[in-house]
């Protein structure tokens, strides 16, 4: 009768997967700043938490809370927050590089493609279609991180009624982002303080 292998023992120095360098944040950055047609925002959750798992679909949630409340726009936001997190000033700036360098290059092209054929009325269909195209993936996205809500220490039922408020805020009241930030983020920091306090 044959002894059984013993199971390799996994090493405690192994944590969750992470960049290599700032040579992959930038090139991570770069392919998921190349997929944004219509909107990053939509890419970036199902890049960094699904597919590399930098991260978890909670801590993305904290994340990008904090980025979209900071000046500035959202996704460079949290690309300096990762990237800082893991290599500093170093990983910030390699990070941000690769969410601008190459993208900007392809708008100038784009842009002096559009104003050349601006006129033609194929371009102004197509860019009608793309926009129902990004509504889609960012509702999409909205859902997959409806997912992460339901273990949110408020509980699904409070954090259901905030966002249910900052849709009717912002899509039907037509109220001012900062003012939406300021009320209903105010709030939920509240509420979540009053929780997480011993």
């Amino acid at each position: 009768m044959s002894t059984p292998t013993p199971l390799p023992c996994p090493d405690p120095a192994d944590g969750p997967p992470r960049p290599q360098g700032p040579a992959d944040l930038f090139w991570s950055f770069t392919w998921l700043a190349l997929q944004g047609f219509g909107g990053v925002v939509a890419i970036v959750q199902r890049e960094l938490v699904e597919k590399k798992r930098w991260m978890t679909n909670a801590e993305f949630l904290e994340d990008w809370a904090v980025a979209q409340v900071m000046p500035g726009p959202n996704v460079v936001n949290l690309s300096l927050m990762i990237g800082d997190r893991y290599f500093g000033l170093r990983g910030a700036l390699a990070a941000l590089a690769g969410m601008l360098a190459l993208p900007m290059l392809l708008a100038l092209a784009a842009t002096l493609a559009y104003t050349h054929w601006a006129a033609h009325p194929a371009m102004a269909g197509a860019l009608r279609g793309m926009g129902a195209v990004a509504a889609g993936l960012i509702g999409g996205m909205a859902l997959k991180l409806a997912a992460a809500l339901r273990t949110h220490v408020l509980g699904p039922w409070w954090c259901t009624v905030l966002a249910l408020a900052t849709l009717a805020a912002v899509a039907w009241w037509r109220a001012p982002l900062y003012a939406v930030l300021l009320v209903l983020g105010g709030a939920a920091c509240v509420f979540t303080w009053r929780r997480l306090a011993p």
